[in-house]
């Protein structure tokens, strides 16, 4: 423990004066009552306030110690702590092109994902999880963080139509490898989540395979949507109307990227299969993370305060009640 005001303790020398002078003071009384030969009294048995004398004097000492105490400030020490924690590296990739909003899922194939994705970060607090958006283009929208509270803020705010449309699947993966390249965990794997085909950007989904394999980075890719046709909305003046297009997913080339990379490719037809990612991902080896962490200095002034109120308190009770004066 420290004190923040530590010069503050300084007064309780003070509290030296004030004893010498009750001891002093207690000595120079007079008796109230004087009598030539007190020996008649030797025997009488004394009463249990001769021994409640002093107690208000001491208890106003510990109450004014406590107060000093409260004035410097007391608080816990800053300390830095080193612990060893299991995570992995993991970038999401996530399809946000305007196809993403059928619903063929619910309630649809973007919010579906979304739901499914908040879920897997809430079940992996070790892990450094990042999130990149891809169209027609890509953008990181949150870099690697182990700060999972701000990755799901962001997370809520990912939405169709935020970037030019289009599919740049080769282009989402090689934003996801920059932010994982650099990464010291054994670990680092990629969540690629489609409902089409490439036809944007300027790198292809299989070269950015083999740059992601290069830095050994594992990619799991998930092909969302039915099979067959998916209904679509389109808003026509205040209301919405739905057309069933066609459900077009390269699976062939999100095999061959998961296969490039030691992944596995998942067919996504429902919540409920996008789960089996994480069954895979929870097989993987998980490499240590050394994480320091911060406690900063907390007041603990309070229960010097109460204790101090409480001799106060006990003080004037004493003084009005068993030890109370008769003018």
């Amino acid at each position: 423990m420290v004190f923040a005001n530590i010069e503050y303790l300084f007064l309780l020398l003070l509290l030296i004066p004030y004893i010498v002078w009750y001891i002093m003071k207690r000595k120079n009384n007079e008796a109230t009552l004087q009598i030539s030969d007190a020996r008649v009294y030797a025997h009488t048995p004394k009463s249990y306030k001769n021994y409640l004398l002093h107690v208000p004097f001491m208890l106003r000492i510990v109450a004014l110690a406590l107060i000093i105490v409260v004035l410097a400030r007391p608080q816990t020490t800053n300390s830095w702590q080193n612990s060893e924690i299991e995570g992995i590296d993991i970038m999401l990739a996530i399809d946000v092109s305007t196809s993403m909003l059928a619903e063929d899922l619910k309630p649809n194939r973007l919010e579906a994902a979304k739901d499914v994705a908040a879920e897997f970060i809430n079940g992996r607090p070790n892990d450094n999880i990042g999130i990149t958006l891809f169209a027609g283009e890509s953008f990181t929208q949150c870099p690697l963080t182990v700060d999972h509270a701000v990755l799901l803020n962001l997370f809520q705010g990912i939405k169709s139509g935020i970037i030019e449309d289009g599919t740049a699947i080769g282009m989402g993966i090689a934003n996801a490898v920059t932010r994982l390249k650099d990464s010291k965990a054994k670990s680092k794997v990629i969540i690629l989540l489609t409902d089409g085909t490439n036809n944007r950007g300027d790198i292809s989904p299989l070269t950015a395979a083999e740059i992601a394999k290069s830095f050994g980075i594992r990619v799991y890719t998930i092909g969302v949507g039915t099979n067959g046709m998916a209904p679509y909305p389109y808003p026509v003046g205040n209301t919405v109307q739905y057309t069933n297009m066609a459900v077009e997913i390269d699976e062939k080339t999100l095999t061959q990227i998961a296969a490039t990379t030691e992944g596995n490719y998942f067919r996504a037809t429902s919540n409920s299969k996008l789960k089996e990612v994480y069954e895979e991902i929870d097989k993987l080896e998980k490499t240590k993370l050394n994480v320091k962490e911060y406690s900063k200095r907390q007041e603990e002034y309070r229960w010097f305060a109460l204790a101090a109120f409480l001799c106060v308190l006990l003080e004037v009770l004493i003084r009005n009640s068993i030890l109370k004066k008769i003018p």
